[in-house]
């Protein structure tokens, strides 16, 4: 038993992300359509906070959301430290990063169709 009161789809889970994320004032908000590249999730989201408290208040927010919402219960990872937080929501994979954090990985470069030109 789940406790998930109807099956949300992955487009749905998304748009839900994606108006928590901007409710939150996150900023350069980017999906990625991971349908037939990866099995791990069909969608990843990346977005920016302005800070360490920012960073981890916007991936609280979404993840109680979640859970009142819609019993999603996520698996979370670096909430203690507030640099980068990555959220597993099951369908979708939230990424939430400081700036600096953000500017170093890179993961949308990762992630681009191949033989886009990066600028």
């Amino acid at each position: 038993m789940s406790g998930i009161p109807e099956m949300l789809s992955s487009e749905a889970l998304l748009e839900q992300i994606l108006g928590s994320l901007d409710d939150d004032k996150a900023e350069d908000i980017v999906s990625i359509d991971l349908r037939g590249k990866s099995q791990m999730a069909d969608y990843m989201v990346i977005a920016t906070g302005r800070s360490t408290r920012q960073v981890v208040s916007i991936a609280e927010k979404l993840m109680d959301l979640l859970k009142q919402k819609h019993g999603i219960i996520c698996k979370t990872e670096g909430r203690d430290q507030g640099d980068w937080v990555l959220i597993d929501a099951g369908d979708v994979i939230v990424h939430v990063f400081r700036p600096e954090v953000r500017d170093f990985y890179q993961l949308e470069k990762m992630w681009q169709p191949t033989g886009k030109a990066s600028a």
